[in-house]
């Protein structure tokens, strides 16, 4: 006892140090006010006070007697109501601004009457195919009158039983929390959790300093939540509150709203779901791991029925009905959406680059996560459906040919064909998984390794045979890196050269497994692919002003150089090692890739020039002028070159490339309409005259582009030309091919350049590459969709003053041509675009040592 009365003295002399600090601390403060404003009027304000507080007790005794038993009790009620009062206010204060950051930020009363909603951005086909989506959270919101009437009867039942009574806050329900200290349930309404979906109330960016504190931070969220949820009733009708809270309430597995929860977990639209249905999704809103139906399908069946119970309760079903669909199992329908699924998936990238450089030069501050916009691609959901076929089926089997290649040996191997040693080691320590286990176990340098080389892991990975192209294995981390490097890889893109419109977009395998785009992302050496424009720049620039019929011959080359202070010399060969000496035209010269006359050309020319004229029809990529650039020693994208050729098409007008034709906001309306941007490039006469060069490819001996008169591409008259690339050691397959309508493209490689074929026979584009566009053209064509895309190219639109279709009369260029075709970046063992399919016309033709029929002309 002696102690708690020391202990409670020594309380109440600290409460009367501290009562006599405040009483000096307002001496203090009444000098300072003296000083500031003077005494004599400091005792002017004094007296009205006192005057004033008079006034105020006369009024007071006029109804209540001072001498009263009762009144001493009224004065402490008034004094401590008022108290109470002021300290609602200043509490009520200091939670709306977020005094010295005691109570973390709440939204302005814009926000409230204007919610926001994290919706989900959604990509459109330009035949109105929804293909992609970007969120930060998978939703999108649907309306009032879609919302089955079960759903709202099954929430209100279940979660605030008295929705349409209260303004905001239930105080029984508050009363009934707090007495059974919530176990007969949360104080909670449907409009305090909206209020918390909306703004995230409980985020640790919303903490204040206050907030540390276990239960004064509860007291803070749930004062936040009242005074919101009273403005939401103030500025919403009971159906917009229903409807906001089932377009922002989690439902889990990554699904936001209920149009995004109705589809992963039954796969089907609000309005038809079933009443059990709607009980189980009302049911996980308690717990949404505890009772989801996929993980927890027992405890969700429990919580559903407890939903359809509470139902009953409230007269919204009969007891017959509750009995009646209790019994029922319970089914679901598991149909998740990914951001990665669906076609198209590689386009994501290009399209959110696209949006995020859009939204930042216009400093709209709209956000593809977040802003739900409509986004209409260029893309045509059937040519993409085919194009991921055409390069699913035609890699698959490329990969059988490859694995059997190597069979018993890694892939990855130098000049000489020995494998590479460390390689995969080199490759592991620049993976994320190793920087971590690197930081983590920094003394423990074993430690990494283990987890990298010894244990074990349960993966998912991609495999051409497995189910949906993949299976489950155990393997270690360092195992997966070297499995993953066994596979070729590929893009492909197609492009109408008049509109600049991408029709179809496949950057890789499996966007899953791979999230590379070999499109856009990916730059390697095109090799032959960038002969073109060595052509096109001699035969458009005045200074050399040269025709598909003049001559060059096939000869050794040599070019002096200087490199880091030392004397070299650049001698490229052609792929068969050796040179025939004839004199060829410039069109067959194209078609049969042969090195030297491109490089003749790039030197005569001048490699600065062609760098000018690639950039002209469409490189953007940094390229070196050196004397290789010609035969594509600088990287470029697939894109580029797509865009670049389709210059040809187009008359010399170079167009753009379009991915997105137009923006709409949430609601639909029209943000912004892109339009085509064109330039000219070279002129009209170099442009028909370069197509007629690229015919050459399919059409003269030899041309490295006949594999293409294998496919069932060329009914009703069509025309087409094209241009096969193999760089060095065969490590980059390329094709291009060109029609009036429509110019695609396509890649084959490793990942790394080390990882290729041996042989020139099996690596080169003609047997990589070109398979891929000639699959995915045959499927278009077959389409009667599209039928309107075969055709002959058109006529010159312009006077072509330069001989061009009747050079073929002189046959010099034949005399001593067995060469094979070349078709490298230069060096003995360069990649070779060689003929293997003949073509289905045949037609006479001069003798020639080759002895290839050749088809029909132009």
């Amino acid at each position: 006892m002696s102690e708690e009365r020391d202990r409670l003295r020594s309380v109440r002399h600290a409460f009367g140090e501290f009562r006599q600090r405040m009483k000096s601390r307002r001496k203090k403060l009444g000098g300072h006010v003296v000083r500031l404003v003077g005494e004599e009027r400091v005792e002017t304000w004094k007296d009205k006070l006192l005057a004033r507080r008079e006034s105020f007790r006369a009024f007071v005794h006029q109804y209540i007697d001072p001498d009263s038993w009762y009144y001493p009790v009224l004065r402490g009620a008034a004094k401590y109501s008022l108290i109470l009062l002021l300290f609602l206010i200043g509490y009520v204060f200091v939670l709306q601004t977020n005094f010295l950051y005691l109570t973390g930020a709440m939204p302005s009363v814009a926000d409230l009457k204007n919610p926001k909603l994290n919706q989900a951005s959604e990509i459109y086909s330009l035949d109105g195919q929804m293909i992609a989506k970007f969120y930060a959270e998978n939703r999108t919101p649907i309306k009032y009158e879609n919302i089955p009437a079960h759903l709202t009867q099954a929430l209100i039942a279940t979660e605030d039983a008295r929705f349409y009574s209260h303004g905001g806050i239930d105080p029984r329900a508050i009363g009934r929390a707090a007495f059974s200290l919530g176990r007969e349930g949360g104080g909670s309404t449907i409009t305090q959790q909206l209020a918390k979906n909306l703004f995230k109330t409980r985020r640790r960016n919303n903490e204040g300093v206050l907030n540390r504190i276990p239960f004064v931070r509860k007291v803070i969220y749930k004062s936040k939540e009242w005074l919101m949820a009273m403005t939401l009733e103030r500025n919403f009708t009971k159906e917009e509150i229903l409807t906001y809270y089932f377009n922002t309430v989690d439902f889990g597995q990554n699904s936001f709203g209920l149009k995004t929860a109705a589809k992963t977990f039954f796969n089907k639209v609000p309005d038809s779901l079933s009443i059990q249905e709607g009980a189980v999704l009302v049911g996980l809103q308690k717990a949404t791991t505890y009772y989801n139906p996929l993980k927890n399908p027992k405890n969700s069946l429990m919580r559903r029925n407890i939903v359809l119970g509470q139902m009953a309760k409230y007269k919204y079903l009969t007891k017959i009905q509750v009995d009646s669909i209790s019994e029922l199992p319970l089914k679901t329908e598991f149909s998740p959406e990914s951001a990665s699924a669906g076609p198209a998936s590689y386009l994501k990238n290009a399209v959110e680059d696209f949006v995020t450089e859009w939204s930042e030069s216009n400093r709209n501050g709209l956000d593809l996560y977040t802003d739900g916009l409509k986004i209409y691609t260029t893309i045509d959901s059937r040519m993409q459906k085919y194009a991921e076929e055409a390069v699913q089926e035609r890699m698959k089997k490329l990969q059988k040919t490859f694995d059997n290649h190597w069979r018993g040996r890694n892939p990855w191997t130098d000049e000489n064909g020995e494998e590479l040693p460390g390689f995969i080691d080199s490759v592991a320590r620049r993976t994320e998984r190793y920087k971590g286990l690197v930081k983590r176990f920094q003394l423990y340098p074993d430690s990494v390794n283990y987890y990298m080389k010894v244990k074990k892991q349960r993966m998912r990975v991609f495999d051409w045979e497995g189910k949906n192209q993949a299976r489950e294995v155990e393997m270690t981390p360092y195992d997966s890196i070297a499995y993953y490097k066994h596979f070729l890889q590929a893009g492909m893109v197609a492009m109408d050269p008049h509109t600049g419109f991408i029709r179809a977009w496949v950057g890789g395998l499996d966007h899953n497994y791979f999230k590379y785009d070999h499109v856009k992302q990916g730059r390697r050496q095109p090799g032959s692919t960038f002969k073109p424009f060595v052509y096109a720049a001699a035969i458009d620039d005045t200074a050399f002003n040269m025709s598909p019929c003049d001559r060059i011959r096939d000869q050794p080359f040599r070019k002096p150089y200087r490199e880091n202070g030392e004397e070299k010399v650049w001698e490229p060969k052609n792929s068969g090692g050796g040179f025939t000496y004839s004199n060829m035209t410039l069109r067959r010269a194209l078609a049969r890739s042969v090195n030297s006359i491109t490089a003749q050309l790039t030197d005569m020319i001048g490699p600065d020039r062609v760098v000018e004229y690639a950039h002209k029809l469409g490189i953007t990529s940094r390229l070196a002028a050196v004397p290789s650039i010609g035969l594509g020693s600088s990287d470029v994208s697939l894109y580029e070159l797509v865009s670049a050729y389709s210059t040809f098409v187009n008359e010399g007008q170079h167009t753009k490339p379009m991915i997105v034709q137009r923006i709409e906001d949430r609601d639909g309306l029209e943000i912004e309409v892109f339009k085509q941007e064109r330039r000219p490039a070279i002129s009209a006469e170099s442009a028909y005259l370069m197509l007629y060069m690229l015919q050459g490819g399919l059409q003269e001996r030899g041309g490295t582009s006949q594999n293409l008169w294998s496919f069932d591409l060329f009914k009703r008259n069509h025309q087409m030309g094209g241009k096969t690339g193999t760089t060095s050691n065969n490590s980059d397959g390329w094709f291009v091919g060109v029609s009036d309508k429509l110019v695609v493209g396509a890649w084959v490689g490793g990942d790394d350049r080390s990882i290729h074929f041996r042989s020139t026979d099996m690596g080169e584009g003609a047997k990589t590459a070109l398979p891929l566009v000639g699959g995915f053209l045959e499927k278009v064509y077959a389409d009667p969709k599209f039928r309107d895309l075969q055709g002959p190219f058109p006529k010159a639109t312009v006077d072509i003053q330069k001989q061009y279709d009747d050079c073929a009369s002189d046959y010099e260029d034949y005399e001593n041509s067995s060469e094979e075709s070349s078709d490298s970046t230069g060096g003995a063992g360069g990649g070779a675009d060689s003929l293997f399919v003949l073509p289905p016309v045949v037609v006479p033709d001069p003798p020639d040592s080759t002895r290839v029929p050749e088809p029909p002309g132009p």
